[in-house]
């Protein structure tokens, strides 16, 4: 499936992108939203979503309000950083549990792709912190890294690995076929939120050459 990755801040219009492809991650973040936008937007999606909140541009006391919000109130996954705080991702897991929302835990490396060595920890633990699925995003700064990242899926599954940047854009589109259960993609060229994102139509256009 095919998840298109949205930051609008107006709640209509992200409304509406939300059903341009499979599923939705909303990044709440970058949206800027507040509780109330949360709640409205998550009620009103059609689309399997994901909520997504990175610590970057939001402190941990808001990011568990807005994330336990968007799970009450109809989020299917809840995406949390590995690098979170054991207390903040059992709180999310424990309103994630109860609300029958997949958790997500993330890992993202914006300046290179790790050994084989530390990938496999780093996946190892975010399965024990609770995951039920993990996500692996680094920076590929050559083709074997690309191909590192996707040798992932023959050693685990519920796993979304990819890689960013330029070198990285073949594992947006391959990791279908290699067992991840979505990929990130664009709207368009304009909205995406990682380097190297493909936009929906460029992956629609490139899976379609495997059908």
């Amino acid at each position: 499936m095919i998840c298109v990755s949205i930051a609008e801040s107006n709640i209509q219009r992200c409304i509406e992108k939300a059903t341009v492809a499979d599923m939705a991650e909303i990044r709440i973040d970058l949206s800027k939203f507040s509780a109330d936008d949360v709640r409205i937007v998550f009620s009103q999606v059609q689309k399997p979503s994901i909520a997504t909140c990175r610590p970057e541009f939001v402190d941990d006391t808001t990011r568990v309000v807005l994330l336990k919000t968007a799970i009450e109130h109809g989020a299917h996954y809840v995406d949390v950083e590995i690098e979170s705080t054991a207390e903040l991702k059992q709180e999310i897991i424990e309103c994630a549990q109860k609300h029958d929302c997949k958790v997500i835990i993330s890992y993202h490396n914006y300046e290179n792709t790790p050994t084989d060595e530390e990938l496999y920890a780093i996946v190892n633990q975010c399965f024990s912190d609770g995951a039920a699925i993990a996500k692996i995003a680094v920076t590929a700064t050559s083709p074997t890294d690309s191909a590192r990242v996707l040798a992932l899926y023959a050693r685990y599954k519920n796993l979304v690995a990819l890689a960013m940047g330029e070198k990285g854009k073949i594992t947006r589109f391959a990791n279908m076929y290699l067992g991840s259960p979505f990929t990130f993609a664009a709207l368009d060229a304009q909205s995406a939120t990682a380097p190297g994102q493909l936009t929906v139509e460029e992956c629609k256009q490139l899976m379609g050459f495997f059908v």
